[in-house]
């Protein structure tokens, strides 16, 4: 499969590009500048502009991403996993970022390079969003398209897993990572503790098009309190706003201050919309909302649950979510062929077309180990 998200930038020389890309980008970011096939001044100006901000962010966890590393070894432990689920099926996995290196279109290129006969595409984004999922689908979508105009058409066939929101070992794993979190509080206060669900922010305009992000991740707070016994207060918060204009609130910054002068003094940060530590996590939540907060506000216990990871059962979510794609014959669920109400995207209404249509060919082997049959697939990715 290819593991499908943003990326990030593993050094310093990699933040300007990952910077201009993401800003370049119509589907997350539809500046003025993008309409009608105009130049690519402003996105060149803000990128160009935030780049000494963003270095020296990512100088204060280390020098860079960490996404990468953990995308490859979440991949190679899933990959290890289905193996043993699916022995019919030869399976490889490959990452393709939006934003950084190795990009989703080379990594498209490569997999054909190497013989895959069949290409799931893998949102590493539980919660479906046209600004993170759809994007990258896009970006897929695209570039199967421009291939077929140049006169060298992929021959790989596709499916996709679009949305995992609710699967019961994502729901599961952040469950046990926040009791294992819980458990370092004095037992007495432990009932205390708020649970602050922090998820990356929309802009108000791409969530009165309809963008389903917010219930769905909504969805996953739900579900993870349920399996916690509704044990704490909790809160859904927002973060990492960019710019002037208007975004899903409440702020998770502020809503820390909030809680706080409101007498609220033990609040625990949980990552609910991240597969992994980055940026957001390490900096942004660790640092600007931890350390920074800490200081402003002494009498407060702020602290955050750890991040997916490599969390043994956060593993086998992802082993079962392929193992179980490749048991339906590889079909998305009805959700992924409806656009938002607004949409004005025009790729996006061919690209939904495209994914949700798609299943696993008939020569291709179904079923995994119960099905008993002999034939295997020569390569699938």
């Amino acid at each position: 499969g290819i593991n499908a998200e943003y990326g990030g930038p593993e050094n310093s020389a990699a933040v300007h590009p990952f910077l201009l890309r993401l800003f370049s980008d119509r589907d997350l970011i539809p500046l003025p500048f993008l309409q009608g096939g105009k130049t690519n001044l402003l996105p060149k100006f803000i990128a160009k502009r935030r780049t000494p901000k963003i270095i020296e962010q990512y100088n204060q966890i280390g020098g860079g991403s960490p996404i990468k590393m953990w995308t490859e070894e979440q991949g190679n432990a899933m990959v290890s996993r289905v193996s043993e689920l699916c022995p019919q099926f030869e399976v490889k996995n490959y990452i393709g970022f939006r934003y950084a290196e190795p990009l989703t279109e080379d990594a498209m290129d490569q997999m054909e390079a190497d013989g895959i006969e069949h290409c799931v595409a893998f949102t590493q984004y539980p919660q479906y969003s046209c600004s993170t999922t759809g994007s990258s689908f896009n970006g897929m979508y695209r570039h199967i398209i421009n291939r077929q105009k140049e006169g060298k058409p992929i021959k790989m066939t596709f499916s996709a897993i679009d949305r995992w929101a609710t699967h019961p070992l994502l729901i599961k794993s952040f469950a046990e990572l926040i009791k294992n979190k819980l458990d370092t509080v004095d037992p007495k206060d432990r009932h205390k503790v708020v649970l602050l669900f922090s998820a990356h922010s929309l802009p108000m305009s791409v969530v009165n098009r309809g963008d389903p992000y917010p219930q769905e991740v909504a969805a996953t707070v739900e579900h993870v309190m349920k399996a916690l016994n509704y044990s704490n207060p909790y809160r859904l918060v927002w973060q990492s706003k960019v710019g002037p204009s208007a975004w899903l609130g409440a702020p998770t910054d502020e809503a820390i201050k909030g809680l706080i002068k409101n007498g609220n003094k033990s609040l625990m940060m949980v990552p609910i919309a991240f597969t992994s530590d980055h940026i957001e996590t390490l900096y942004e939540m660790d640092i600007e909302y931890g350390e920074e907060m800490r200081e402003e506000f002494p009498e407060a216990n702020i602290m955050r649950c750890d991040s997916l990871n490599m969390h043994s059962t956060f593993v086998d979510c992802l082993s079962e979510l392929v193992a179980d794609h490749l048991k339906s014959d590889g079909k998305t669920i009805p959700q992924m062929a409806l656009r938002c109400p607004m949409c004005t995207n025009p790729t996006c209404g061919p690209m939904r077309g495209f994914f949700s249509s798609r299943s696993l060919p008939e020569g291709i082997v179904r079923g995994c180990k119960e099905s008993g049959e002999e034939e295997s697939m020569k390569s699938f990715g």
